[in-house]
């Protein structure tokens, strides 16, 4: 491990958009975070660039809303957030089958602690719980309410393997800006890795805040706008078995283009392309799920 005198620093940053927040926290990580080993370091590959962060976006649904150096294409984009938000993918929550062991769905919408996660048969003592549905209630009724939470941690079975969550908590509070009343969410996260999937999990969760947002506002009758999304990671790192990808994609794109074309707005015609490709993956894929496809 290097000598990091200092410890592991704690960083905050902001941004209006998206793509500003997350660029910024990347390089804050890459440039002053600490050299720290992971469990998963490949032999020979330098430690990680390591920090607490907590960035925060000021407008989460302002243009620009998506990055062009983000690992992987607009269809996984899309595919991620209808995971996270609708739950497309909680059927493949099958680890008897070598599939996955969670997903944020379900811990999220259908709660239910176990002390064995190596098949999806094994059933929970307590009945399933939709966080999310409890959130929207207790605002719709309660707005000022600091109790509007939602975890994912199993302490019973998580610890024990090997695949376990990042994110931990979602929190969310309405309150009043300028005569407008706006739902804030806080995401917390034990570890995250800033490069390869910081971007797609605040993609996905602010459009888990829009939702809320506009539930609530179905409830109570009124207008409840997105307001700030704050992201807070004890672990926020830059492996280092892959700096040099980091080093020929973000940083070259980052110190080559500018911000404006350096990102994408959700209505240009390439982010829409790839949305609807996305569903046209999702279709094929529940054909051949359902025995229609070739």
């Amino acid at each position: 491990m290097a000598d990091n005198k200092g410890g592991i620093p704690v960083f905050l940053v902001e941004g209006d958009t998206l793509p500003e927040a997350w660029e910024k926290s990347v390089l804050k990580v890459w440039e002053e975070g600490a050299s720290i080993r992971t469990e998963y370091d490949k032999e020979g590959s330098p430690p990680s660039k390591d920090a607490t962060m907590t960035f925060v976006v000021r407008k989460p649904f302002s243009e620009p809303r998506l990055h062009r150096a983000f690992p992987g294409g607009i269809e996984e984009l899309e595919k991620y957030r209808l995971e996270v938000v609708e739950g497309i993918h909680d059927h493949w929550i099958k680890p008897e089958e070598g599939k996955w062991t969670y997903t944020y769905h379900g811990r999220l919408f259908n709660y239910a602690p176990v002390e064995d996660l190596s098949s999806s048969k094994v059933k929970s003592p307590f009945q399933s719980v939709n966080q999310i549905e409890y959130v929207i209630k207790k605002l719709s009724e309660t707005p000022h309410s600091r109790r509007a939470q939602a975890t994912t941690w199993m302490p019973s079975a998580d610890p024990k393997t090997y695949d376990c969550p990042c994110l931990q908590r979602l929190w969310f509070r309405i309150i009043e800006v300028d005569g407008v009343k706006e739902l804030e969410m806080n995401s917390h996260w034990r570890s995250r890795d800033a490069y390869k999937a910081a971007f797609m999990n605040i993609y996905a969760l602010t459009d888990l805040q829009r939702t809320v947002a506009e539930r609530i506002s179905k409830n109570r009758g009124e207008k409840v706008e997105v307001g700030r999304y704050a992201d807070i990671s004890d672990s926020y790192h830059i492996y280092g078995f892959y700096f040099e990808e980091f080093e020929r994609s973000f940083l070259k794109l980052v110190k080559a283009r500018s911000f404006e074309k350096r990102t994408w707005r959700s209505d240009d015609r390439t982010v829409q392309y790839g949305i609807k490709q996305a569903h046209k993956m999702l279709e094929e894929e529940r054909k051949k799920e359902g025995g229609g496809g070739a």
